[in-house]
């Protein structure tokens, strides 16, 4: 956009220059005429063909193919689905060192993060776990960043609990229950693939960063206040997610349903997760908030079953299957009434899983420096939501907390995830029946502190700052996720976020240049109030390209400026 304007500038430059110089040689009040050449006449298919391509590959991914024999190609077509075979022969012992502590730092971190974002997602613990076990695997092959660590995240579970039971009953139809949650991945996983394959990444940026602040946001304070049920120990809670009718629910509770062993062990942990996380963010320190959640459920498991609380009061995990992924290939409902509504959860559960990967792939590939191809990750993020729905598991994406984690315990590759997945697998194998003391009132502690990093205070503030159009569509998205529904609330970003990308290109800001003194450079009088007008001559900058939509409003708003130029002179 920048150099865009830039080169308006210039033109406009070498026309004052023209003016300038001809006023010189002509007589004043000459009308100057300024011809513009016709472009050649091009081949329609040509024109199209190369719109096309300066449209969805503009970055040009054969550019590699090129003048390469057909074997060549055959590898490099390989390595271009699986770039494991491309980085992985540079690999050394070094770099695996540096990954083996990243996947255990981050496997300590998942798996009572998985027992309790399975909870939310209204699915039984074990599902958790295989989403951090298959997922990873085939994302470790597939995918281009090095630094994210893949599993379930807070606000896909919760997404994806609220959508699923508001068509079946998690509790009275469960077997039906999770295979809509199959196959709502599966087709997450085809969303995400087919935005890749047909680089259609770009749809993504239609949410704004703003639009995705608030709405993240929302679903913390959401995440939160479900987790009420568990910290206070409610039996009967609400299954609305408004926080009209949890705080109702909770207080509605407060004589009969709150049992104080529960809100001990839950409140005194959170405190300990909070400042485990304040002390974390320290450099040196990082791996303090990482194996918090580990030693919390640890100790409380210990408590619980040395005290047998479970006999006054607080819920316990009780059971978690024990062995690996079963297969789930013929759970997906490939035909029927759920058909639609699986793609309808699928596709919105797939859309918001894709921008959160996408958002932290990108900030990370900044901070090492390297390129990430948004298009390649879209790929292998369907690819193993895909295979993940035929092995029991539920969308997985990028999470953050573990993706910064997984940096700061100086990963190098994504090898940390095959080792996060190996370390999963020891779990389901022969650790599960440890967990059976487990309580809840741990897991809802754990997912609190996970989500609170979500609420991103300093974005909201910069953003009020810079544009408050885009604070409208944040705060939007923040109160109609809180006081409605994460649908409603995404809803509501997704329309504002198109609101003012429509208003922008029909409204476009016009600008009056002047020149800076002893310059030849114009720029916005408003913006540089030192900025001169140069005698005689109207110059308007147009912030956007001139469409049909906006045409007639750029054309009134030349016609103002002049006016008010006019009436300036002979006032």
């Amino acid at each position: 956009m920048a150099s865009k304007s830039d080169e308006e500038v210039e033109t406009k430059e070498m026309d004052i220059r023209s003016v300038s110089s001809s006023g010189r040689h002509h007589v004043h009040n000459t009308e100057y005429l300024h011809k513009v050449a016709v472009p050649p006449k091009q081949n329609l298919f040509r024109e199209f063909t190369a719109t096309v391509k300066e449209t969805f590959f503009a970055d040009d991914p054969l550019r590699h193919f090129k003048d390469q024999p057909r074997y060549r190609k055959l590898v490099l077509g390989i390595q271009a689905v699986f770039p494991i075979l491309e980085w992985g022969r540079s690999y050394s012992l070094r770099k695996f060192r540096g990954d083996f502590i990243a996947g255990l730092t981050i496997a300590s971190l998942c798996i009572p993060q998985d027992i309790g974002y399975a909870k939310l997602a209204n699915l039984d613990p074990q599902y958790g776990l295989y989403s951090s076990f298959v997922p990873p695997l085939i994302y470790a092959f597939m995918g281009s960043s090095r630094d994210i660590a893949i599993g379930p995240v807070a606000v896909v579970s919760l997404l994806l609990g609220t959508m699923l039971s508001s068509e079946i009953d998690p509790k009275k139809h469960a077997a039906e229950y999770r295979r809509l949650a199959f196959t709502a991945t599966f087709f997450a996983g085809i969303t995400e693939a087919t935005l890749g394959f047909f680089r259609l990444g770009f749809l993504i940026d239609f949410l704004s960063h703003a639009a995705v602040v608030g709405f993240m946001a929302g679903a913390a304070v959401t995440i939160s206040l479900q987790q009420l049920k568990g910290l206070l120990g409610i039996k009967n809670f609400t299954k609305k997610t408004d926080i009209v009718s949890v705080m109702h629910s909770v207080w509605g509770n407060v004589h009969h349903g709150w049992n104080w062993q529960t809100i001990l062990i839950g409140v005194s942990f959170l405190f300990f997760l909070l400042f485990a996380k304040y002390i974390g963010k320290k450099k040196k320190l990082f791996w303090v908030p990482a194996i918090a959640p580990l030693i919390s459920v640890v100790l409380s498991t210990f408590f619980v079953f040395i005290t047998h609380a479970e006999n006054k009061g607080v819920q316990i995990v009780k059971h978690i299957d024990k062995g690996i992924n079963p297969s789930s290939v013929n759970q997906i409902y490939f035909s029927g009434e759920y058909l639609l509504k699986g793609l309808k959860i699928g596709v919105v559960a797939g859309m918001i899983a894709l921008t959160e990967a996408v958002a932290i792939g990108r900030t990370f590939a900044s901070m090492k420096d390297y390129q990430l191809d948004g298009n390649k990750e879209m790929v292998a993020l369907g690819a193993m939501n895909v295979v993940g729905s035929m092995t029991s598991c539920y969308v997985a994406t990028g999470s953050f907390s573990r993706s910064a984690v997984n940096y700061m315990a100086g990963c190098q590759t994504s090898v940390s995830n095959i080792i996060m997945s190996c370390v999963v697998l020891l779990t389901l194998k022969f650790l599960t029946p440890l967990f059976k003391y487990t309580p809840n009132a741990i897991l809802a502690a754990i997912i609190i502190s996970a989500v609170v990093g979500l609420v991103d205070v300093p974005a909201a503030i910069l953003i009020w700052k810079i544009d408050k159009f885009d604070f409208i569509a944040c705060l939007g998205a923040f109160l109609g996720v809180v006081f409605s529904s994460v649908e409603i609330g995404l809803l509501i970003a997704v329309s504002i976020s198109f609101a003012k990308i429509l208003l922008q290109v029909t409204r476009p800001r016009t600008a009056l240049l002047g020149r800076l003194p002893r310059t030849t450079v114009y720029r916005n009088i408003l913006q540089y109030p030192e900025a001169v007008k140069v005698p005689g001559v109207l110059i308007v900058r147009v912030d956007s390209a001139i469409y049909f939509s906006n045409s007639n409003y750029v054309k009134e708003r030349y016609i103002l400026h002049l006016y008010l130029l006019l009436q300036c002179r002979f006032r």
